[in-house]
C-alpha cells in the first residue's frame, strides 16, 4: 500500500455531488461502504489477476451514506495492489465454484507488493487531482 499526500484529505462535500462527478470521471463507489463510511475507487492498471487501485476513503460527518445530502469528509487516499486467483480452486469448495454456486474465490493477496512505487504514487496523485479539480468542496472553517 502506498499512502498519498494530496489536497483531498480533510476536504468536505455532499455525497450526491461527489458521487455524480466521480461516476462521470469513471470512478466507482467501492463495495466496502457502510452508512458511516465508504470509498471511491479507480483502477489504475489491470493485467491477468493483478489490479492496482486508487482508493479514496471518506467518512460521513452528517447523515447517512445512502442519502445525497450526507456530508462526507475525505481521508488519506492510497494505492493498493490486489492479486486474485484466476485458476480453479482445489479444496472442498471447488465443486461449488465449478457449478456456479461459489462465484468468488479468495484473493491470493489483498495487499500485493507494488513495484515502481514512485510511478504508482505519481499515477495515484494525478487521479486524485482529477477528483479534486471537478468536485465542489465546502469551504474550510
Amino acid at each position: 500500500m502506498i499512502e498519498l499526500d494530496t489536497q483531498l484529505e480533510g476536504k468536505r462535500t455532499f455525497f450526491g455531488n461527489m458521487l455524480s462527478e466521480a461516476k462521470r470521471l469513471k470512478f466507482t463507489l467501492g463495495g466496502c461502504w457502510d452508512y458511516d463510511r465508504g470509498c471511491i475507487d479507480s483502477i489504475l492498471w489491470r493485467e491477468a489477476g493483478e489490479t492496482i487501485y486508487l482508493r479514496m476513503p471518506f467518512q460521513v460527518i452528517d447523515g447517512e451514506l445512502d442519502r445525497p445530502n450526507a456530508l462526507i469528509e475525505f481521508e488519506k487516499p492510497y494505492v493498493i495492489k490486489h492479486v486474485v486467483n484466476i485458476g480453479l480452486e482445489k479444496d472442498a469448495n471447488a465443486l461449488a465454484t465449478i457449478s456456479g454456486l461459489g462465484q468468488f474465490q479468495k484473493p491470493l493477496d489483498t495487499d500485493g507488493k507494488i513495484h515502481d512505487k514512485n510511478e504508482w504514487e505519481e499515477n495515484g496523485e494525478q487521479a486524485v487531482e482529477q477528483i479534486v479539480s471537478h468536485i465542489n468542496f465546502l469551504e474550510e472553517v
